[in-house]
């Protein structure tokens, strides 16, 4: 039974996803601007490891460290972009078809996404948690691939059916992240279909370690694992907020899963080269990687 801070959560969510719904969507992605930029000043445990972790970003290939005032403007614009991505994500199923088609483009990727869909063996996206991939999902329902992806699960209940039923409302097919996600996952591999999976954060605890931005970090092994076992072509994947109100989507060729030895050395082999490409990805457009977790093993949030 859900305690009452989980029900007041779940009220709170629920009344202010249905309010950012019915507000164009521009209008309420300013307003998060605007608080994610304010709140992005404030100094806690989550600015920190925000901090750090960009930091990390925007250091790479430097000798000298950045300027203390740069950084600070980077995590406000960190916190900002944030914002943006819930406030995009409640008014997302109150856009009609047309109008998330025309705010979205699919700037590289298309044909690579179909070439690995006429296989008939389905085909696995893998993504950062960098901008708003639930507008990618959205759209390649759109253009016909329905994709399914896994969720955390939420508490209480009643505000992950919420979530659920939200994110189904825009074409995007969701599975919770629990004991029976791997035989969804296969299952719709099975049949053909097209899988999403977030793959720059452990979430389980249970990931494997290899080289991401420059340092090690757990991450998890789930998409080479797919890959490798169902032949599944395995394709990197990002969708940028911006520019100005609209979003941007890559989807690259996809990566050699080719088995050549053990299982478990060739799951190793594949994340990191799926890893490489995050990492690139993430670089672009660093105050879109929305990861309030210090994902290294060595820790950047101390």
């Amino acid at each position: 039974m859900a305690s009452d801070a989980d029900r007041r959560r779940y009220l709170l969510w629920r009344s202010l996803g249905t309010v950012l719904e019915q507000l164009p969507v521009g209008f309420a992605v300013k307003v998060a601007e605007a608080v994610g930029w304010t709140i992005g000043a404030r100094r806690g445990p989550a600015r920190s490891i925000a901090e750090a972790n960009l930091r990390q970003l925007v250091e790479h290939g430097s000798d000298e460290p950045i300027d203390q005032a740069v950084l600070d403007r980077w995590v406000r614009r960190y916190v900002a972009s944030y914002a943006r991505y819930w406030a995009e994500g409640a008014t997302l199923p109150g856009l009609t078809p047309g109008g998330l088609h025309q705010a979205i483009e699919l700037v590289e990727g298309r044909e690579e996404l179909d070439r690995a869909m006429a296989l008939g063996r389905g085909a696995i996206v893998a993504l950062p948690h960098v901008g708003s991939w639930e507008w990618g999902g959205g759209f390649l329902a759109r253009i016909g691939h329905p994709m399914l992806a896994v969720a955390e699960e939420l508490e209480p209940p009643e505000l992950f059916e919420w979530f659920i039923a939200k994110r189904e409302a825009i074409g995007l097919q969701i599975t919770p992240l629990d004991r029976n996600a791997g035989k969804v996952l296969l299952s719709t591999l099975s049949d053909g279909g097209l899988v999403g999976l977030l793959c720059d954060r452990d979430i389980t605890g249970d990931g494997i370690e290899v080289e991401l931005l420059g340092r090690r970090a757990k991450v998890p092994a789930g998409p080479a694992t797919l890959a490798l076992r169902t032949g599944a072509p395995l394709l990197p994947g990002v969708v940028y907020s911006g520019p100005g109100g609209d979003h941007c989507a890559h989807i690259l060729p996809p990566l050699d899963t080719e088995r050549r030895g053990r299982l478990r050395e060739d799951v190793t082999r594949v994340t990191q080269a799926l890893s490489d490409e995050m990492s690139g990805l993430i670089r672009r457009r660093p105050e879109q990687w929305h990861v309030f977790s210090d994902p290294f093993v060595d820790g950047t949030g101390q």
